[in-house]
Formats: C-alpha cells, sequence, structure tokens
C-alpha cells in the first residue's frame, strides 16, 4: 500500500494546549507522524510525498472566508506586536447562541474565537503550512484511488475530523477525510462512505455532509455525554433534507471493550453496504487503543490487524486518512498494523 506523508507537518509545532482549563505541553505532536513513518519504513512501505494541490477542493469544503482566516492567521497576529513571534494565541470568547457570526470582528482574538470551538487548538507559525500540506495529502491518496488503484493511506498531522465548514478545534484545522471524499465525488464517484473509527466523534465531518444524499457518515465513538466533543454525536442525528438516513452515529460508554467496539463496527459496515458506496474513506483514529491517554476504549494492539482485514471485506477502494491517537510510541505499530490487517499480511 502506497503512503502519502509529507514532512512539511513539523511546521506545525505548537508547545502548549489547553485541556480542561490547564496549560500543558501538547498530545498533538510532530513525534507522532515520526513513529508512524519509522514503522512504515522498518515493514517496506513505499512513502511518497504529495503531488496535487488540494486548493479547488478546500474551496468545496470550507468557507472561503475561514480559509483566508487560517492561511494568514500568523501573519494577522505578528502585525500586533512582533513580540507575538513567541506567544501562542488562544481564544478567550466565542460567539454562542444570540451573537453573530456573519462579522468578522478588528479584533485578533476575537476573530479567532469566530472560527474555533475550543480554546484546545494551538496554532504556531507554520501552522497553514502544515494542514494545507497535509491536504494536499489527502487529495494526492483520493486521485491515486481514482486513477484505479484499490488502497491507499494519508499519513499525514495535524488531524482533521473535528473541523468544520468554517471553525477549527480538536486539534484540527482542515478537514482532510472531507477533502478526500469531495476529490472522490469529483473524480466521478456517485457515493462515497466515511467510516470514522476515532475515540471522538467527528463532529466536522458529519456538519460538512449532513444534509447530503452522496456521502454517508458513519462513526464509532464516544458517548458526546461524557467525551469530546459533548455537542454532537448522539444516535439520534441522522441527517437532514437529502440527507436523511446518511448519518449513523454508534456512540459507545467509556471503558467498551473491544467486543463491544467490533460489534458497533459490525453494525457500521453493514450500514455501509447498504448505502452502496463506491469507495470508502477511513478516519483512522487510532484513540481507541488501550493505552492511549485520551481514550477510554480497550483495544489491544493485535485487533488492529483485525480492524483492517474487516475493511478489507468492504471490497471497496479505501483511502485511510490518519487521525487521532495519542499514545505516540506505539501509534506507529497500530496504524501500520491496520494496513497489514487490511492488505492480509
Amino acid at each position: 500500500m502506497i503512503t502519502y506523508y509529507t514532512p512539511l507537518h513539523e511546521h506545525h509545532s505548537p508547545e502548549k494546549e489547553f485541556f480542561r482549563g490547564d496549560l500543558i505541553p501538547c498530545y498533538e505532536k510532530p513525534e507522532r507522524a515520526k513513529y508512524i513513518l519509522d514503522e512504515l519504513k522498518t515493514r517496506g512501505y513505499e512513502v511518497r510525498e504529495p503531488d496535487t494541490d488540494s486548493g479547488n477542493i478546500l474551496k468545496l469544503v470550507h468557507s472561503e472566508r475561514y480559509l483566508s482566516f487560517l492561511e494568514t492567521a500568523w501573519s494577522q497576529w505578528i502585525s500586533i506586536d512582533p513580540a507575538n513571534e513567541i506567544v501562542q494565541p488562544f481564544p478567550s470568547v466565542w460567539p454562542v447562541r444570540t451573537l453573530r457570526t456573519d462579522l468578522e470582528p478588528d479584533n485578533f482574538i476575537a476573530r479567532l474565537g469566530l472560527y474555533s470551538m475550543d480554546n484546545g487548538t494551538p496554532m504556531a507559525a507554520g501552522t497553514w503550512i502544515a494542514v494545507k500540506a497535509g491536504a494536499d495529502a489527502a487529495v494526492s491518496a483520493a486521485n491515486y484511488l481514482i486513477a484505479g488503484k484499490r488502497c491507499v493511506f494519508s499519513a499525514t498531522r495535524p488531524p482533521g475530523h473535528h473541523a468544520g465548514m468554517d471553525f477549527m478545534g480538536g486539534y484540527c484545522f482542515l478537514n482532510n477525510a472531507a477533502i478526500a471524499a469531495q476529490a472522490l465525488i469529483l473524480g466521478g464517484s456517485a457515493r462515497i462512505a466515511i467510516l470514522d473509527v476515532d475515540y471522538h466523534h467527528g463532529n466536522g465531518t458529519q456538519s460538512i455532509f449532513y444534509d447530503r444524499a452522496d456521502v454517508l457518515y458513519v462513526s464509532i465513538h464516544a458517548d458526546p455525554r461524557i467525551e469530546y466533543p459533548f455537542y454532537l454525536g448522539y444516535a439520534d442525528e441522522i441527517g437532514e433534507g437529502l440527507g436523511v438516513g446518511c448519518n449513523l452515529n454508534l456512540p459507545l460508554p467509556a471503558g467498551s471493550s473491544a467486543e463491544t467496539w467490533f460489534a458497533a463496527l459490525d453494525t457500521a459496515c453493514k450500514k455501509i453496504v447498504q448505502f452502496q458506496a463506491d469507495a470508502v474513506v477511513v478516519s483512522l483514529g487510532l484513540d481507541t487503543y488501550a493505552g492511549d491517554p485520551l481514550g477510554k476504549f480497550r483495544l489491544p494492539t493485535e485487533d488492529y490487524h483485525r480492524l483492517g482485514a474487516i475493511i478489507h471485506r468492504l471490497d471497496l477502494p479505501t483511502v485511510f486518512i490518519m487521525e487521532g491517537g495519542y499514545a505516540s510510541v506505539e501509534l506507529g505499530v497500530n496504524a501500520v498494523n491496520v494496513l497489514e490487517g487490511f492488505e492480509g499480511v
């Protein structure tokens, strides 16, 4: 299986994040991708750099205003005070119910809040470089399928499934899974299924496609009553308008066993088969691992072979998009186990 990977991800390397009110070292860090790359090379996988500009696809997934903000955010921050070069900006106010979102405030922190769903998605000087390169990798992977191949992996960071049309959150800035799905639609696929196996619900992906009938979103995740993103991911969210029936959430209690999780995966796969998708995009979050610091599911390393094998049985062209997974040392082994399980190794 070919992997698309870009060293430009290293440009996104903030030092601190807010987590439940505390300022702590970042869980989402460049080492995550390094462990994946090292394991890919150890097991003999071919790694390529992105070969496609995602610009035209980005405008179909994210709003022009949001993209413009992301691309220029750091320069805006520095223009306020050159000393901000060594200061991480964080939002401190958000346009909640009854407040306006149609106007961009002049104040930078207010603009940052307009485009943020939390204050735990830190920016750095090279954030735009990294996230744009990640989107390029996602579109490159999609084009690899469009060219007639059966499987491909986009091993990028930061993750993307919490990013909505016009907001960032949960370490996510651009929604790589949605970008890949949209690229496949433009490439001729009539129906795409997105299978999200991250511990956390992909609220951004759901919201982007919620009223569309050409993209099915299926997610297995921790119950949002107790886990991020809290405000989306419930079982009664089934889509709206043309998208009714094209959204399936399978929330599970914290502490769920591997067997409970795989029972939900079986339900997810049946929905994908029923949908008659032309291809599947897998939001490959590996924070379901028993040792993950941000997850409370109980999948052991060997079960990731099983995950890959089950996805293979869908018998669909498949693009894997890297999402979460914060047990960094084990992340590479778990990720490549999925690929080997898919390939029957």
